[in-house]
């Protein structure tokens, strides 16, 4: 029995981690465990949805396989970005001569930004108390 060939990557932004799959296929949406039509119905906006599936887009791949997704912790904007990251690592994998497309419209790196911890004295991490006067 032949393997099915699989392309793997691993995508992370703010707390969000995102493993993603890429198996030749139609197209089929599989997000932790569900089929979803569209990547609107996960991520409730257009807008954020694109900017998830983007590098299948940008390569022109998004009818040439099936992605299957895991993604956990964060926001729905933090998730975005891990699959974002993802999707781009493993379409390297698949094709190495895609790093430089990819690479050009920056989609391969890593958004490093994270949220400052809050400090102790401090509402937040950097919001002072009101000064009273009185």
């Amino acid at each position: 029995m032949p393997e099915k060939v699989v392309y793997h990557g691993l995508g992370r932004r703010k707390t969000s981690v995102a493993r993603v799959y890429l198996f030749p296929g139609q197209g089929k949406l599989t997000i932790n465990d569900k089929l979803f039509n569209s990547a609107e119905e996960y991520f409730k906006d257009q807008v954020r949805a694109r900017q998830a599936f983007e590098p299948l887009f940008i390569t022109k791949m998004n009818d040439k396989f099936d992605v299957f997704v895991r993604v956990e912790g964060g926001g729905l904007s933090g998730q975005a970005g891990a699959v974002r990251l993802a999707i781009a690592r493993a379409l390297v994998k698949l094709d190495p001569d895609l790093r430089p497309t990819l690479k050009a419209q920056g989609l391969l790196t890593r958004d490093p930004r994270m949220v400052e911890r809050k400090k102790y004295g401090l509402k937040k991490a950097r919001r002072a108390p009101q000064y009273s006067k009185r």
